[in-house]
């Protein structure tokens, strides 16, 4: 086996996993797949919102285990300091960290009423209102972070931690077809046409678990 692994689930519905995987390629460390299935009790549970930790997904790097996705982008980015997973400029730093906890420790509602599923289609999903609060929010952080540093991507020309912890997001967004306006439409192509994301929604298509609960439109 690898010196580097990172322990994920399922590709179709954890968004926890696909944050930490896009953490990993983007930062350009080399490591090798474990896949937990959505059946495993654990697996499903944090799926589910369920559990009261995160502990999908988990990298281990030659012996270090680091199981959290803020603790992985910061392992990551002293492990591989030129890579860009966050900015270089004080200032930016100060802000890709604030807007990613912000990404890690809120927005239940609209994990709980939006949940990842890259399979789903639900075109005429009805967004509750405090759902709704939780994607105003998020629109207002994706045009501060855009309109100040110019895009492509949340922090400039090259993706970074913040795209990823947004990356699950972007796909919620588009599986129950939120309205946006055009910059932040544009953002959600952006990062769907990213290689890292693609191969990732691929895998995902060909899973063949699926999660009863989280594929009826409620």
């Amino acid at each position: 086996m690898a010196k580097t692994t990172l322990t994920i689930s399922s590709k179709n519905y954890s968004s926890w996993s696909m944050r930490g995987w896009l953490l990993v390629k983007f930062s350009g460390l080399a490591f090798e797949e474990v896949m937990l299935s959505p059946t495993d009790a654990a697996a499903r549970a944090e799926i589910l919102l369920l559990s009261p930790s995160f502990l999908v997904p988990c990298l281990t790097h030659n012996g270090i285990k680091v199981w959290d996705t803020l603790a992985i982008a910061e392992y990551l980015d002293e492990l591989k300091p030129k890579s860009g997973l966050i900015p270089t400029d004080k200032a930016a730093r100060a802000m890709c960290r604030s807007v990613c906890g912000e990404m890690h420790s809120g927005f239940s509602a609209m994990r709980a009423a939006l949940p990842m599923n890259l399979k789903g289609h639900f075109p005429k999903f009805k967004v509750w209102s405090r759902a709704q609060a939780d994607i105003d929010r998020i629109v207002e952080i994706w045009k501060e972070c855009l309109g100040t540093y110019k895009g492509p991507y949340l922090f400039g020309k090259q993706p970074c931690m913040a795209d990823a912890m947004y990356a699950p997001v972007v796909t919620r967004f588009l599986t129950y077809r939120v309205q946006l306006d055009e910059e932040c439409a544009a953002y959600c192509k952006t990062i769907m046409a990213l290689p890292e994301v693609a191969a990732w929604v691929a895998a995902a298509k060909k899973e063949p678990d699926d999660i009863d609960e989280l594929d009826i439109e409620f």
